[in-house]
């Protein structure tokens, strides 16, 4: 049976929970493979996912955010959260929820997105058009600034908006 994608178009969400979290990664001790890292995240402020039929299969997640870039003080829309569940990857639904989040954070105000991924996740991400941030980057954690240790990409959310070059300072917590 050929399935319908029509249907598969995201939506902004009200809220998202930990259940949510569970729903589309299952209810592992990690879902997004990151606890390595050692790190303290924020939550998401705004949320976009994609449903097939009443079950939550994709979502990402936004948040406007601090920071020093190329020696200037500004602020950034953070991408995160980005989920798909395993049983419907390779459809295209990462590319739809971000695209339908981007399409929001370029109505946020700030010039660029960032994210950060795992290595393996930079080639996914480079597909839908992220660069990798060259410079190193630091985050705001409870014992102090640290040195990002996943990978930082960003993307424009303006014609024209170049990434300067420089040391980044996120003014907060990742994201």
């Amino acid at each position: 049976m050929t399935e319908n994608h029509t249907h598969l178009t995201p939506c902004r969400l009200d809220s998202y929970t930990r259940d949510d979290v569970t729903a589309i990664l299952g209810d592992g001790p990690d879902p997004f493979g990151v606890d390595s890292a050692g790190l303290t995240w924020l939550p998401k402020e705004e949320h976009f996912g994609v449903r097939l039929g009443d079950r939550l299969v994709a979502h990402a997640g936004l948040r406007r955010l601090p920071l020093v870039l190329g020696g200037t003080k500004t602020s950034v829309i953070g991408v995160g959260g980005v989920a798909v569940a395993p049983d419907v990857r390779g459809r295209g639904l990462a590319r739809r929820v971000v695209a339908a989040a981007l399409d929001h954070a370029r109505t946020m105000g700030p010039p660029h997105a960032l994210l950060f991924c795992r290595p393996p996740l930079v080639a996914l991400y480079a597909r839908l058009g992220w660069r990798e941030v060259p410079d190193e980057v630091r985050v705001e954690q409870p014992t102090g600034p640290v040195v990002m240790p996943l990978r930082t990409m960003w993307t424009p959310l303006r014609d024209g908006a170049a990434w300067p070059p420089g040391p980044v300072r996120l003014l907060s917590a990742p994201m």
